[in-house]
């Protein structure tokens, strides 16, 4: 079984794959001091409460992480704990798909990673909405290549710097008011953060669209089910986008080493 793990900066993600089957993920807050008993100990503690085993099943380990200490600590956890290398997704490792960018070590491994899934799920030209700290919009030609794309503040730290900077505004749920049109400072903060971001992500993707000519767009990340239902360009959503991309690129590399 594959154990994937894509570290982000605020979360970090696992899941576990059964050949191409995603049996299990997992959501915990990164934290980059954590060490690699310490990472060894979390995961296997949420194998064990899922009846998987820690020592006996796992064959393989796959990781794109933006925190390179935390990068550091998972290969010498898998190294120490599982007595194998960890596949990492970062500049040589073979992808399958041409990186047309200025300088492709500057594309995030979680992008790429996107956009490997993307590719696989529904071709292309395909665009990747990916809702994290920072938001991304990746764009994939129909030939299956990464030709680049766009990043701005994610709606949880843009948030975090209006409460902190405007003393009279508190904190919200972020949920779609009853109306665009906010009755109450609640509706109206929740207004701009939904809705505000949605138009954003919505003319950005018609930008992306009128230079690809067509393209199907995915949206994934923490968020893609707040925005997605409110948005005029978003077609499907795939939460584990980036799980299943790692999978992808892991066998890629495990075939072609084999």
């Amino acid at each position: 079984m594959l154990l994937a793990i894509d570290v982000g900066n605020t979360q970090t993600v696992v899941g576990l794959f059964d050949d191409e089957e995603l049996v299990d993920h997992w959501r915990i807050t990164t934290t980059a001091e954590r060490t690699s008993d310490e990472l060894a100990l979390m995961i296997q503690q949420f194998l064990g409460f899922h009846g998987f085993s820690f020592d006996a099943q796992i064959d393989a380990v796959a990781i794109s992480s933006g925190v390179p200490r935390l990068t550091a600590a998972l290969r010498d956890m898998t190294e120490r704990y599982f007595g194998f290398a960890p596949m990492v997704l970062e500049p040589g490792v073979r992808t399958g798909m041409p990186i047309l960018y200025d300088n492709p070590k500057e594309v995030g491994a979680d992008r790429i990673a996107n956009a490997v899934a993307a590719y696989e799920f529904y071709g292309g030209p395909t665009v990747v909405v990916d809702f994290g700290t920072a938001n991304t919009i990746d764009a994939i030609s129909a030939n299956g290549e990464y030709l680049g794309g766009a990043i701005f503040p994610g709606i949880e730290i843009s948030m975090e710097a209006l409460f902190g900077r405007a003393a009279l505004l508190r904190r919200v749920e972020l949920v779609p008011p009853q109306s665009v049109i906010g009755k109450s400072t609640t509706e109206a903060v929740q207004s701009g953060a939904v809705y505000g971001f949605t138009g954003q992500v919505d003319a950005l993707v018609r930008r992306f669209i009128e230079e690809l000519g067509e393209a199907t767009v995915v949206a994934t990340g923490g968020l893609a089910d707040l925005i997605a239902p409110v948005s005029t360009t978003i077609e499907h959503v795939e939460p584990w986008l980036t799980l299943f991309g790692l999978r992808v690129v892991a066998e890629r590399n495990r075939t072609e080493s084999g």
